[in-house]
């Protein structure tokens, strides 16, 4: 039997052409269709659930308070009766032709994932930019340095398009991240080279309706995946991601040091105080929209946790200051020296103070 898992959000004028089309190629075989769907606000539950009245092997789920890409996929995956599982987007930009060499090369024996590659030679990508496509590159390439040597002549990990055997994956799907970059990416991470995994060729089609998924979020999940990756799975994403902002809290403190004390000339003791607050501002509205997005403050919400934050974050501020006004004054005169003394002794307060008063239903991730 194949299950065929799509992932849906805001795609109600593309979902019905996309199954109709899958159909025509499946209709021989034993199938079941889930969609899983992130409570699209367009519509798209309303119409797969009309849909579902002519066919009773399209199914769907829709999640409430529930959200990402990679969730879903696993919700789906672990939803599916099928001996095969095939992994699809919503948006009709994977060519449903390819599935039948999908399932000539999964029915072979010991073969566990394959793969419908956008880069192989065969392939086309019509639907893809010169820029997407470059970045797409730039992001495998990434990838490949961070899988297990045994999965180095891959061609796509960041595909949207794949088939599983699921006798020989299951085991792993409860050891996907739900929030990582992608759900094929994640499960070669935890699958460490044990798998054996081909590649077809994939015709990626332009986007009729709606628009692309990808954003400044995305591509920060991309970035963490690869530095969890590259730490042997071992940090928590959250930290990592945590510690990227906390990076980036540094580069404002010292801008705004450098303009307080160089263009306002206000003297390193009182300019400092005003730098660190403005760092410690940044670090919240960032973790908010990246780090904890699926737990984002919003309105009065984002108001009282930014005044939490800043509760929080007061003890490690006092010691910030002092610790740097101590290496400052007895340490060396360095003021990048002595900011970097203070900066480090408060990330891990920080992380968890923030994750458990401020984001706490963010914690188990």
């Amino acid at each position: 039997m194949l299950s065929i898992i799509i992932p849906t959000f805001n795609e109600v004028e593309n979902i019905i052409p996309l199954i109709e089309s899958l159909i025509r190629v499946i209709n021989n075989f034993e199938y079941e269709i889930i969609v899983i769907d992130d409570d699209s606000p367009d519509g798209t539950s309303d119409i797969i659930n009309n849909y579902m009245s002519k066919n009773d092997k399209v199914k769907l789920i829709t999640r409430i308070d529930r959200s990402g890409l990679s969730s879903a996929i696993k919700e789906g995956l672990i939803f599916a009766r099928g001996d095969y599982l095939l992994v699809l987007d919503g948006d009709g930009q994977h060519d449903p032709t390819c599935i039948r060499s999908i399932l000539n090369e999964i029915s072979e024996d010991h073969t566990d994932l394959v793969i419908a590659s956008r880069f192989l030679k065969s392939s086309q990508m019509t639907g893809l930019s010169g820029k997407r496509s470059f970045g797409s590159r730039i992001a495998n390439n990434a990838a490949r340095i961070s899988l297990n040597k045994n999965y180095i002549n891959l061609t796509d990990y960041l595909s949207g398009c794949f088939c599983l055997r699921k006798k020989s994956t299951k085991s792993l799907f409860r050891k996907i991240e739900i929030n990582g970059f992608k759900f094929l990416f994640e499960l070669l991470s935890v699958s460490k080279g044990r798998l054996l995994v081909k590649e077809v060729p994939l015709l990626f089609k332009k986007r009729l309706y709606g628009n692309s998924k990808l954003d400044i979020a995305i591509i920060w999940d991309f970035l963490v995946s690869i530095l969890h990756n590259f730490s042997f799975r071992i940090l928590p994403r959250r930290a990592i991601s945590f510690g990227l902002v906390g990076l980036s809290g540094i580069c404002v403190q010292f801008l705004l040091v450098s303009f307080l004390t160089k263009v306002l000339l206000i003297g390193f003791y009182k300019a400092l105080p005003f730098a660190v607050i403005g760092a410690a501002s940044s670090n919240f509205l960032i973790n908010n929209l990246l780090t904890f997005r699926f737990n984002k403050l919003k309105n009065l919400s984002l108001l009282f946790g930014y005044l939490k934050f800043l509760l929080v974050a007061s003890l490690p501020i006092i010691a910030n200051i002092g610790i740097t006004t101590s290496f400052y004054n007895y340490v060396t005169k360095d003021t990048f020296v002595a900011q970097m003394a203070g900066i480090v002794i408060v990330y891990a307060w920080n992380y968890l103070a923030s994750s458990s008063f401020i984001w706490n239903k963010s914690i188990s991730n």
